[in-house]
């Protein structure tokens, strides 16, 4: 596992982003392990956030794009904060882009925020965590809409590697199939199990045998086909 794929997962439990217990999801599933990106709050962790997305997006996408677009509402600090990464990482200029949930039909007009698109952009998508695929369902026909432009992938914190809701494939590749655009994530609950298992964070063993068999009896049940 790249080092920062493991720096990335502990910054999550540092960040209480990530914890484990007994949670009951929109879907109605009760699961052992439950992430919430609303959790980052400062400009330090927004900043390493950021850091982590953009390293992720190169690794998986490349340079080669000019718009980075994140859905309302948890997208639009996730894009200004991987924008500003891309620059001090990289020395790339991207631009960003959000959309809001109703238009604006005064001042600087219409659904989207940040920098318009235009054709011949090109752009990566990025989300939190994605569980069903409905940010995407609301938001590819105004990407689309923009003009001719090309989705280079969507970038995720955590792939949560299980079902989505049309049958046995995760909701990221049952985003992949249905737009045609590759998927990925900064790392999957793989990753995280592998790097916290029995291991201390802030001086605390995350996941212990009996949480570790709670994930294990959730996948069973739940997990995506690979």
């Amino acid at each position: 596992m790249e080092q920062y794929k493991q720096e990335f997962i502990e910054f999550m439990v540092e960040s209480e982003v990530l914890k484990f217990g007994d949670f009951t999801l929109k879907s109605g599933r009760k699961s052992p392990f439950f992430m919430n990106a609303g959790a980052y709050v400062t400009g330090a962790q927004l900043a390493k956030l950021g850091e982590y997305y953009a390293k992720a997006i190169h690794d998986n996408f490349g340079l080669d794009f000019d718009v980075l677009f994140g859905p309302a509402y948890k997208g639009i600090p996730l894009s200004v904060a991987t924008t500003i990464a891309f620059d001090k990482l990289y020395g790339k200029e991207i631009r960003y882009c959000s959309n809001r949930k109703e238009a604006k039909d005064h001042g600087d007009t219409g659904i989207l925020l940040g920098s318009k698109i235009k054709d011949g952009d090109k752009v990566v998508i990025i989300e939190d965590v994605t569980t069903s695929g409905k940010s995407i369902e609301e938001t590819f026909p105004i990407l689309m809409a923009q003009g001719d432009i090309e989705i280079k992938g969507l970038m995720v914190s955590l792939n949560r590697m299980e079902k989505g809701k049309e049958g046995d494939k995760s909701a990221l590749d049952e985003i992949k199939k249905k737009y045609g655009f590759p998927t990925a994530a900064i790392v999957t609950m793989e990753d995280v199990v592998e790097a916290l298992y029995n291991k201390e964070v802030l001086g605390k063993v995350v996941i212990d045998d009996e949480i570790k068999g709670r994930i294990d009896d959730y996948y069973k049940q739940y997990g995506a086909a690979k």
